[in-house]
């Protein structure tokens, strides 16, 4: 498929795992994309996975800084012409435990990074004409945390759902001209959900109908569905990606 030739797209947090990975699904169907993170060498050995200069690039910076999103949107727009996609995909949980005990500094990091910058990017997309044509899509990467209770991480779970809240304000808000969506995934094997399963995947996989746990592609498929044309006729939804563990009662 080449759902996305000559199209353009902006993926945050897309050095590893699952903005990587959808990074190289729209590349691998035709996009050419930009991709950032905090540290710019490995932003450098993702653009090589990417297939290099005239598929991808990489600009490094926080994901809040909203100096950093005004240069990532022009700097795409300079170098591809364009801009069709967003997908909002950064996310922090520097906490574990109750929300009783969760330092004040510490949520409200996790709201500025998980929430209000992916307002930011969506604010300086817009600034730059995303959208005015038409045809223009933003997914945000949500979990199943913000639509069920998360022991330990509950406070990330609080930000998730403000994000899920946010994909819906934001749809009726832009359109018709931008679609917005979100997708929420239970347990990926990635670096940054190592913790939930590292040392005892078997025992979590179990708890899967689909008896395993994510993979960062399963992710990327189901956010290039929504980021294309396919889904047309889709907007303010939060598509769950959880192999099935919703259906166990308590979880």
């Amino acid at each position: 498929m080449n759902r996305f030739d000559e199209r353009v797209a902006v993926i945050t947090g897309a050095s590893r795992g699952i903005g990587l990975a959808i990074a190289q699904r729209l590349v691998d169907e035709g996009a050419r994309v930009c991709v950032t993170a905090r540290k710019p060498e490995a932003l450098i050995e993702a653009v090589r996975v990417l297939g290099g200069e005239g598929h991808a690039i990489g600009i490094a910076g926080r994901a809040d800084d909203t100096d950093h999103q005004s240069d990532v949107v022009a700097q795409t727009i300079a170098t591809f012409g364009r801009l069709d996609v967003l997908v909002n995909n950064t996310g922090i949980n520097p906490a574990y435990g109750p929300l009783t005990e969760l330092d004040d500094g510490v949520a409200r990091k996790i709201m500025d990074v998980n929430v209000l910058s992916a307002l930011g990017w969506v604010r300086a997309a817009r600034r730059s004409g995303f959208g005015d044509a038409g045809g223009a899509s933003i997914v945000n990467v949500a979990s199943i945390a913000g639509l069920l209770p998360s022991p330990g991480i509950a406070y990330y779970g609080v930000s998730k759902s403000a994000l899920i809240g946010l994909t819906a304000q934001l749809a009726l808000e832009l359109s018709p001209s931008v679609r917005v969506n979100a997708v929420a995934p239970a347990v990926v094997k990635t670096r940054f959900a190592a913790a939930l399963y590292e040392g005892r995947e078997a025992e979590a996989a179990a708890q899967y109908p689909l008896k395993r746990l994510g993979e960062p592609e399963d992710i990327a498929s189901a956010v290039a569905f929504l980021a294309s044309d396919d889904a047309a006729w889709i907007t303010g939804q939060t598509l769950l990606i959880d192999g099935g563990v919703s259906l166990r009662s308590g979880h």
